[in-house]
């Protein structure tokens, strides 16, 4: 336990005496999971108004906090929003194995045009004009770092699954877009909603979004080949290429990456 911080901090306004109740508290710090700070000790205090500015109580901050814990909260909860439509959007590319498999030119032909008219479409959106659904999504999904800027997801996604079919027979094709929907996908849901280790060597990115990674390709992997040596090298390599820090450019080195992979472990 750790005092770190003793200062006075403004409750309320005495309207009729024209004083201020303050409290002076003592702050500790204790090893809570949600970081939260402690007041251990109180003095009450009554001050006139003319000694002392009147600040309002909204902008009262805890110390070491960036911001009100209910602001924390809240802000926590919309990323978490945010990541689950993200992520809703990046499961849908798992239908191209099987759209594949009934129409492979079709197939290829239907991303070309989808990665083709949402570029065209986020040009619009950035120039002011406001495209009927796309628009929505876009900013529903968007994270702070996408504020202003093209949004690059959809483009990277779909070139990913594209390279996959491109480049691949379709049972390792089918893993390695299976891995960039669920692999990926389920990490960053985990990552966001369960996250709490973050270890210097996944440069930013969690534990539990890693095994999260590794559990859904492997499972999917397994799906696929019905061969264990296979499944764990791709949710190896999917793991290991979800934690580098590419932002959405991993939609296109994970299913490469885990696509080699796995047609060498086949051989």
């Amino acid at each position: 336990m750790r005092k770190f911080c003793s200062k006075p901090i403004i409750i309320c306004k005495n309207q009729r005496k024209s004083a201020l109740i303050i409290l002076e508290m003592g702050f500790f710090q204790l090893p809570d999971r949600l970081g939260t700070v402690f007041a251990v000790h109180i003095v009450v205090k009554k001050v006139s108004i003319e000694k002392i500015p009147v600040f309002p109580p909204a902008a009262v901050q805890f110390p070491g906090s960036a911001a009100p814990f209910y602001k924390r909260s809240r802000s926590h909860f919309n990323e978490a929003k945010t990541e689950v439509i993200r992520k809703s959007i990046h499961f849908l590319i798992a239908l191209c194995p099987g759209m594949a498999a009934v129409n492979y030119n079709l197939t290829v032909l239907t991303l070309l045009a989808g990665i083709l008219c949402y570029s065209v479409m986020e040009f619009l959106r950035l120039s002011g004009v406001t495209v009927p659904l796309v628009s929505v999504l876009t900013g529903l999904s968007s994270r702070p770092r996408d504020i202003g800027r093209f949004v690059m997801g959809p483009v990277t996604l779909g070139t990913g699954a594209l390279l996959a079919l491109l480049l691949f027979p379709p049972q390792v094709a089918g893993i390695a877009i299976f891995a960039l929907a669920f692999g990926d996908g389920f990490a960053g849901l985990a990552g966001k909603l369960f996250g709490r280790h973050r270890p210097a060597f996944l440069f930013g990115k969690s534990v539990e979004g890693s095994l999260a990674c590794f559990a859904a390709t492997y499972f999917c992997a397994f799906m696929v080949s019905n061969n264990h040596t296979v499944s764990v090298a791709a949710a190896i390599t999917a793991a290991a290429v979800e934690a580098l820090p590419l932002e959405d450019y991993d939609n296109i080195l994970l299913p490469l990456v885990v696509g080699l992979t796995v047609q060498l472990a086949m051989k």
